[in-house]
């Protein structure tokens, strides 16, 4: 069965989704102010393998990945720029959907706006206020009051007593009480506002993302997920936000994600080692960093390396290189069937994947099965053409599982990072001039005919079958 980490107990637990047969999941996204780093990579990814699984489970699941797009850093960015915020916005959506499909994510089941749900979140504002949770400033501000919610503290560990001791009012500020956090922030000259009971404003972050998961999914929904960064206050907020509003518990399993590290240095700006999607992507194709993702367990660090993308590169060679030449579709039975994968192992490379990924999304572990099944492939070619077939297909759907191993072989092997070097009609070519050398046994020419491609960076491969080749 199925056991995920909750950041709330600090503990694994067999997951049982609040309906049967169904989950509802609610994943923080991004603040659409520039482009997606690395950090927002692992995000999509690690809550793209969990989307997948729960579906492969059998499970009917509604994915909401909301999209910050009205916040200081937002409008900051626009005025900088001198442009619409709005424009702005759309401009990193887009690019944002251009990164997420090249990476393999697929687009979660709704995608709501923190601008187009003001109604909602002035509802929650006006609930919150009535009971006692929140008021609002005489400068037009509302504040959430974070000692009327006796839980607060409780997914990040921090005591409220603590955290009051290293806080201040900062000026400017209207709050009673230190930790007091803001839902409704009044205008100020020349900024996007809406009109609100208490003038014209914006919300806050936190309250943003608490009106569209009850929006979306009900007071009560099953998972929440996003990076370790949020865990506080973000996360610690729209607890006390949404159990403030509704009376009930807001999330039954909270999932973060771990921090990217660049050589061992955390990714900042400052330290000139921010690294875009699109900058990385420039280097390696997207399947490889996806694969690099999921070497991590998603609750650990992650370190990002050139060493680390190259054995990325290197594990989906030899993946495709076993399943070259075999064919491209799964036997009919797939990964939720049996006679199809009985006969290529005996069920024993589903039964290790899937208690793997059964283990907290235990990808690392899961990516092993799937090396061990590549070299049963590989012992099956030439001794038994069926097995291989079904190993093939096998190695596929689980591979799918996790949104791996579903490109062409020979477009993999013979494709690269960049369209550089020698075309796959020179390739083929040199190939044939080598074959020709060799039927005549002129071993200097076919020795200088490899030596020539090799310097090329193609990679040859002799068999029965003849010479394949592959993009180094």
């Amino acid at each position: 069965m199925l056991q995920i980490y909750n950041s709330l107990t600090r503990r694994k637990a067999d997951f049982v989704p609040l309906e049967p047969g169904k989950v509802r999941m609610y994943v923080c996204g991004m603040t659409v102010y520039d482009l997606c780093h690395l950090g927002h990579a692992r995000v999509m990814v690690v809550f793209d393998v969990v989307y997948r699984y729960l579906r492969h489970l059998g499970y009917d699941v509604t994915y909401v990945r909301n999209i910050t797009d009205i916040d200081d850093k937002i409008i900051n960015r626009a005025n900088e720029r001198g442009e619409v915020f709005s424009d702005l916005t759309a401009r990193f959506i887009q690019a944002m959907h251009e990164d997420a499909t090249a990476l393999g994510v697929l687009p979660p089941t709704e995608e709501p706006r923190a601008t187009a749900h003001i109604k909602e979140i002035l509802a929650m504002i006006q609930t919150l206020i009535a009971k006692g949770h929140a008021y609002a400033a005489d400068n037009g501000d509302v504040y959430y009051a974070v000692a009327s919610f006796p839980g607060y503290g409780r997914l990040s560990g921090k005591d409220p007593a603590d955290l009051r001791a290293g806080s201040r009012v900062e000026p400017g500020e209207a709050k009673r009480d230190p930790l007091d956090f803001a839902l409704w922030k009044a205008a100020k000259p020349g900024e996007p506002a809406w009109d609100s009971p208490w003038g014209p404003g914006r919300p806050g972050w936190h309250i943003e993302c608490s009106a569209m998961s009850t929006c979306a999914l009900g007071n009560h929904f099953d998972i929440h997920g996003g990076g370790a960064d949020l865990q506080f206050p973000h996360h610690e907020n729209e607890i006390a936000q949404s159990e403030g509003a509704t009376g009930e518990p807001f999330v039954e399993v909270w999932m973060h994600n771990g921090f990217v590290r660049v050589n061992e240095e955390k990714m900042s700006k400052s330290l000139g080692n921010f690294f875009t999607v699109r900058e990385i992507l420039d280097r390696y194709r997207p399947e490889e960093v996806r694969y690099f993702i999921l070497t991590s367990h998603y609750r650990s660090p992650l370190n990002y390396d050139e060493e680390h993308l190259e054995q990325a590169r290197g594990a989906l060679t030899r993946f495709y290189t076993a399943l070259r030449g075999l064919p491209s579709s799964p036997a009919p039975a797939g990964v939720t069937g049996g006679t199809a994968l009985a006969a290529a192992g005996d069920g024993q490379f589903r039964v290790r994947f899937s208690a793997a990924m059964d283990d907290d999304f235990n990808t690392p572990e899961a990516l092993a099965v799937l090396f061990d099944l590549a070299r049963e492939l590989n012992r099956a070619r030439g001794e038994d053409e069926t097995r291989a077939a079904d190993l093939a297909a096998e190695l596929r759907a689980l591979g799918g599982v996790v949104g791996l191993l579903q490109d062409d072989p020979e477009a993999y092997l013979r494709g690269g990072a960049t369209e550089a070097g020698l075309s796959d009609d020179a390739i083929s070519d040199l190939i044939q001039r080598r074959t020709a050398a060799r039927q005549v046994r002129d071993w200097a020419e076919a020795d200088r005919l490899r030596d020539e491609l090799q310097g090329a960076g193609i990679v040859l491969e002799d068999g029965p079958a003849g010479t394949t080749w592959r993009r180094g």
